[in-house]
């Protein structure tokens, strides 16, 4: 028996070594090992199963079209020859490459791209100086190359500092002045840096399922996005920027692991992008959100005397942004919730109320509206003044700052918040909004109605769910639409899904179900399914000419290489097909209590589930026989306790209802049922037509 023992011990201390050596440069292994609901929708994930990958195909750089599978086509020869490897998704990391030379010295040079559309011998723009000037690949990322003199057979691998963050595409060329010189690519493998404490990149600790494929590809992929955007703390962009090439050795926080906005760029904290990503990456990654505490420790680490936040983290420490110091205020109240950390809060706690009087100085009088200084936001025009958008910000801010004082134990200051909401909701609907139009003005001056404050008037609260002033604003943010995507007032010509990923909160808001899935399956979707894209990840943004060149006139310097094509700010869908078509979220820190509240659409089945630390929350639910018939299942930890809203029959008309096999009566067309108080466990439910 003891001899048993001992190797069972052996056995179990070589299965963690093996877990160990999986992670990313000796980086603990902190991640979760196994999916917690694991089942056919694995199939929708896009992340590598192994943490070292090979392209998918070989491409001909001059066609653009496959020349084979790989391993396959293989031989270049000639000076500028080059082929193009294809990973057929999103990866990022350090790329090795074996390969054997003839006819004299030369180089092999390597570039990368995240879309088809700029694969060549240089890679697309990340490093952020802009050295070219004005155009595409102005940023002069360019290549990196291996030296040889001699023939015969190399070995390559790329050096850390150039880890390249996000890319699809990666060229091989080669230069040389011997018009024999040729190379043939042995192997070329890629060891993935991202999500660098995940031994198991599979291991979601979320899922959703539905009847409608792209929806359920679209989950996924914000998913993916989420994962390609945890990096280590050591490896952000570097600042000073570069004037060519790029470097990706800068620490950013604390701790192994942090979460930036985008895999190729700008690998920096931005808290304004954690207000989508944070939720997204706990209802599909888990609830391990270590990434987001040291993200968050960083902004409070290098918080000003006056009490304001720098936008983004360091080394770039940007400043003058009233809107991204609210979103450190609120990305702390999401790290709470979700996780209980009293210790952060306690420990951080005067730093956020200094941050809240810094704020709240700028209300001015008499109309009781934040007066924006610190212009710089998302990227939107008109910032300043008495901008919509950030008092909408603020209003979020202040309703979510008085459960973090209430949190931590001080009653009277929650209760001061909480007031502060109130009055500034009421000034917000007295001079922004435009009750002739039936939106919100972007200030007191202009008559544009931008698609941020509108949105974010749904999604926060300022106009009540159930009002009509919410239904006459969801239906005007579609005066927006094209068939790609809105078109930003506040930034013309362009689809942010940053924003939109609001609005599609919004629509779900007030129950106009199907215009948020709508919204989904347009931009998502097009994303998803173009071509020249990721085909796995959501993009920062994009122009209605369906073009790439997102923001290409305002700060981007006209190229259309700079946009990340893999960014946690446009996972909004993610959280928001779990929260609201699901219909399950938690509305209790850490899921003390919770809620189930499914909407239809258009759809006739969806499944999904999400952890935290105190347990499995999972639901289902089925329309049947044509809308006449729908069940419905929740299950959620023991101690736990929540509320249930369930929604009319798609088909219309009274219905009779069942609750865990009991009668329970009748309901009538278009009622709900609210039932509050439930108890942790597994619950069902049949409501049919009568």
């Amino acid at each position: 028996m003891a001899k048993l023992y001992h190797a069972l011990l052996v056995a179990s201390a070589l299965l963690s070594l093996s877990i160990a050596e999986t992670c990313w440069q000796g980086v603990p292994c902190t991640g979760p090992t196994e999916a917690a609901f694991p089942g056919e929708w694995e199939s929708n994930i896009f992340a590598p199963s192994s943490r070292t990958v090979s392209p998918s195909q070989v491409i001909d750089l001059g066609t653009a079209q496959v020349l084979s599978s790989y391993p396959g086509a293989s031989s270049i020869k000639g000076n500028a020859s080059a082929l193009v490897f294809d990973f057929g998704k999103e990866v990022g990391g350090i790329a090795t490459i074996e390969y054997t030379t003839s006819g004299g010295p030369g180089q092999l040079g390597l570039a990368f791209t995240e879309a088809k559309n700029w694969i060549g011998l240089a890679s697309d723009s990340s490093n952020g100086q802009f050295s070219r000037g004005y155009g595409d690949q102005a940023c002069d990322d360019g290549a990196i190359y291996d030296y040889f003199t001699t023939d015969g057979k190399h070995t390559y691998t790329m050096p850390l500092m150039r880890l390249r963050g996000g890319f699809r595409y990666m060229t091989l060329f080669l230069l040389t002045n011997n018009t024999a010189g040729s190379i043939n690519i042995d192997s070329v493998s890629l060891a993935i840096s991202f999500s660098p404490t995940w031994s198991n990149l599979h291991a979601y600790q979320g899922y959703f399922h539905s009847n409608d494929d792209l929806l359920n590809k679209i989950w996924y992929s914000g998913a993916y996005t989420l994962q390609t955007d945890l990096v280590a703390t050591n490896e952000g962009r570097q600042f000073p920027f570069l004037t060519s090439e790029w470097a990706n050795n800068a620490t950013l926080a604390n701790g192994t692991i942090v979460i930036v906005d985008g895999a190729k760029r700008d690998r920096e904290i931005w808290p304004g992008d954690m207000g989508i990503a944070v939720p997204s990456s706990f209802y599909s990654l888990g609830p391990d959100l270590e990434a987001v505490k040291n993200a968050l420790q960083a902004m409070y680490d290098y918080q000003n005397s006056d009490g304001s936040f720098p936008e983004a983290g360091p080394p770039l420490l940007q400043q003058d942004s009233d809107t991204y110091h609210c979103w450190t205020m609120i990305g702390t109240y999401n790290y709470v919730f979700y996780t209980n950390d009293t210790a952060f809060l306690n420990e951080n706690f005067e730093g956020y109320v200094r941050a809240m009087d810094y704020i709240y100085d700028l209300v001015l009088e008499p109309l009781g509206l934040l007066n924006v200084t610190g212009t710089r936001d998302w990227g939107r025009e008109s910032p300043a003044g008495y901008c919509s958008e950030a008092n909408m910000i603020l209003y979020r801010t202040l309703t979510t700052g008085a459960e973090l004082a209430s949190w931590a134990g001080y009653d009277a200051l929650a209760s001061e918040y909480s007031s502060r909401a109130s009055t500034l909701q009421k000034n917000i609907m007295t001079y922004l909004y435009d009750y002739t139009y039936g939106a919100f003005n972007n200030n007191v001056t202009s008559e544009m109605h931008p698609q941020d404050a509108n949105s974010m008037s749904l999604a926060f609260g300022v106009v009540p769910a159930n009002s009509s002033e919410g239904k006459t604003i969801s239906e005007r943010l579609t005066d927006n639409w094209t068939p790609i995507g809105p078109d930003c007032p506040e930034l013309p010509n362009n689809v942010s899904p940053f924003i939109s990923g609001f609005e599609v909160q919004g629509h779900f808001t007030v129950g106009n179900t199907q215009l948020g899935l709508d919204l989904i399956r347009t931009s998502w979707g097009w994303y998803l399914n173009n071509p020249n894209g990721s085909q796995s990840t959501v993009i920062e943004g994009y122009l209605t000419n369906g073009s790439f060149g997102y923001r290409n006139y305002r700060g981007y310097n006209w190229d259309s290489s700079y946009p990340s094509h893999s960014h946690g700010w446009s996972s909004g869908p993610t959280s928001a097909l779990t929260n609201f078509v699901l219909g399950l979220s938690i509305t209790g820190r850490v899921g003390s209590t919770w809620k189930f509240a499914p909407q239809f659409g258009d759809l006739t089945s969806v499944q999904g589930g999400f952890t935290t630390s105190l347990g499995k929350y999972q639901a289902s639910w089925n329309i049947i026989d044509g809308g006449r018939k729908y069940t419905a299942e929740v299950t959620a930890p023991e101690g736990t306790v929540g509320e249930v809203i369930l929604p009319p029959l798609p088909g219309g008309g009274e219905c009779s209802w069942s609750w865990n096999g009991q009668n329970r009566g009748t309901f009538g067309d278009n009622a709900q049922i609210r039932m509050s108080g439930i108890t942790g466990g597994k619950h069902n439910v049949v409501v049919t037509n009568t």
